[in-house]
């Protein structure tokens, strides 16, 4: 009866929020309060940044765009540090860690998942080794497994072009920096949208429950989503509640669901329903 509901997830609007054009139509009070919430918004960067060089600091910000919504996983903590360098203008620093973030993703993906495809062709490429520098192998064995989606590895391989000119010598990038840096971080963004998003059109989502996103039940056995993505999620069923509970959104269910599958069709039907009483 139950379902796996994405729960736990990171992403940074605030680029999206400060770029956002005030329009000559728009109420008055909602002018006002975008003015505010701009305002707030340049004083915390100020705090986070500093004051020096904002200017630059701001076109830095907005140029990153917003963060994608992203579960969990490998990334996070290293992609928010690699956009506060690119804000400050590190931008070497930046491009550099953007391709190095991309080699650590393939690899703990291949060291996550190769025990589950032991007996696929690819699992004699990776199966001796504990990291991998060579992006096709990593690339082309996940494909392999299915595991990597067509547009996430894409973008792997132009980051693989990028990182080929940063990390090998190559006079140029003394002067394009910059914006070499933005352009991996945005293909590392796409890697991290197509692959890892917490939500939208991935196999193994069920997205016809607006504003909400579910593992499908035949997709929960797979090594990616059983490693990967629950993790990030709660186990529910189609009456559930969510509240907040010092901080933190917490989910409240009923314990009297009976005992028997149902499909997700039937799951889909059941919690549109159940919300649409709720409204």
């Amino acid at each position: 009866m139950k379902r796996y509901r994405v729960h736990v997830f990171d992403f940074d609007s605030r680029p999206y929020f400060l770029s956002l054009e005030i329009k000559d139509e728009w109420e008055e009070k909602v002018k006002k309060s975008h003015l505010e919430n701009r305002e707030k918004l340049l004083n915390d960067l100020k705090l986070q940044f500093g004051n020096g060089a904002f200017k630059q600091k701001k076109e830095n910000f907005i140029a990153l765009e917003s963060m994608p919504v992203s579960l969990i996983a490998f990334h996070n903590k290293f992609l928010h540090q690699i956009r506060d360098s690119f804000v400050v203008g590190g931008y070497y620093p930046a491009l550099t860690a953007a391709c190095v973030l991309g080699e650590r993703i393939l690899n703990r993906l291949i060291l996550s998942l190769r025990d589950d495809y032991s007996t696929t062709p690819g699992y004699k490429k990776v199966y001796d080794k504990d990291s991998f520098d060579d992006w096709n192998v990593a690339i082309n064995v996940l494909i392999e497994w299915n595991v990597l989606q067509p547009d996430a590895a894409d973008g792997f391989r132009n980051l693989m072009i990028v990182r080929n000119q940063a990390i090998h010598f190559k006079p140029d990038v003394d002067k394009n920096d910059r914006e070499l840096a933005l352009k991996s971080i945005k293909l590392l963004h796409k890697v991290i949208e197509k692959q890892f998003s917490s939500f939208g059109p991935m196999p193994w989502y069920i997205t016809k429950i607006p504003g909400e996103c579910y593992i499908k039940k035949d997709w929960e056995a797979n090594p990616f989503v059983k490693k990967i993505c629950i993790p990030n999620c709660i186990y529910v069923g189609p009456k559930h509640k969510i509240g907040v509970e010092n901080n933190q959104f917490i989910a409240y269910d009923v314990d009297t669901y009976e005992d028997k599958k149902i499909s997700d069709e039937e799951f889909i039907e059941l919690r549109n329903k159940f919300k649409s009483k709720q409204v």
